[in-house]
C-alpha cells in the first residue's frame, strides 16, 4: 500500500476520510502530519514519506519540533514549502500547551443567565430566541439562536433546539428571548413554547433549567417564578 498513491487507496484509508468517518483521534501521527503536507513524491504517499521523516527522529513529535527547515528538505518529495506547514503546526502545538484553558461561564441562577443575553438583546427592534448549551457541571459549551422575528410555537422549532443540544452533547440547556416592547411579563405563547421545550427535553433526558425573557435592565426567570 505503501508505493500506491493515496487516490489508490481503500476509501477508508485515506486520512482525510478516515478522519471525517473515524474521528482525528484514529490516526497515526503519520497520518495526521500527511494531511498538512497534502502530498509525497513519485511512488510514495504522504503518509510514507511522513513515516520516513518520523523514524528519523523516533516516531517522537518532541524531537521533530527541533528540527530546522534543511532536516525537512533532506527527504526526497519534501519541499521548503512542505517542511514550514510542519514547522508551523508544530509550534500552534508548543504554543497551546503553554496556555491555559478558556474558562467556561458555570450557570447558577438566572441572573447568571441574563448576564450572557443582555449585551445581545437589550438593543434588539425585533424578539430573537436563543439557547444555552450546558455540560453536567452546567458549565457552558455554547449558545446558539434558533430564531429572529415573532417568538410562538410556530416559530420556534422544539426538534432545532433538541438537534443542537444533541449534537452539542448538552446534558442542560436554557433558552431566552427579548421583549422590545420592555414588558417583561411572558405572553400565553412564551408559557406554551416553555412547555412543550420542557416536555420535549424530559424525553431526550436532557434538563431545561429556565427560560429567560431578557429587557433593557430587567429579565423575567420562569424558574424563579416556580414554572419550571
Amino acid at each position: 500500500m505503501e508505493n500506491l498513491s493515496i487516490n489508490h487507496w481503500a476509501m477508508e484509508d485515506r486520512p482525510r476520510e478516515k478522519m471525517m468517518t473515524k474521528g482525528v483521534e484514529a490516526l497515526s501521527d503519520a497520518e495526521l502530519l500527511a494531511i498538512l503536507i497534502g502530498s509525497g513524491s513519485t511512488g510514495e504517499s504522504a503518509v510514507a514519506l511522513m513515516q520516513r521523516v518520523l523514524a528519523q527522529c523516533d516516531n517522537n513529535l518532541n524531537n521533530l519540533a527541533k528540527w530546522q527547515l534543511q532536516d525537512y528538505t533532506s527527504f526526497k518529495g519534501f519541499g521548503p514549502a512542505k517542511g514550514i506547514k510542519v514547522m508551523a503546526s508544530l509550534e500552534l502545538g508548543k504554543r497551546r500547551s503553554r496556555q491555559s484553558p478558556a474558562d467556561r461561564p458555570i450557570i447558577k441562577e438566572s441572573t447568571d443567565i441574563y448576564h450572557i443575553f443582555h449585551p445581545i438583546l437589550c438593543d434588539l427592534p425585533h424578539e430573537e430566541f436563543w439557547l444555552l448549551l450546558l455540560n453536567q457541571a452546567a458549565k457552558v459549551i455554547g449558545k446558539v439562536r434558533i430564531s429572529q422575528g415573532g417568538i410562538d410555537q410556530t416559530a420556534v422549532d422544539v426538534r432545532s433546539i433538541l438537534r443542537e443540544a444533541i449534537l452539542h452533547q448538552a446534558t442542560q440547556i436554557a433558552v431566552a428571548h427579548n421583549h422590545p416592547s420592555g414588558n417583561v411579563m411572558p405572553s400565553q405563547a412564551d408559557k406554551t413554547l416553555t412547555n412543550s421545550i420542557r416536555k420535549a427535553s424530559d424525553i431526550m433526558n436532557i434538563r431545561l433549567m429556565d427560560h429567560v425573557i431578557v429587557t433593557d435592565g430587567h429579565y423575567y426567570s420562569f424558574h424563579d417564578h416556580a414554572l419550571l
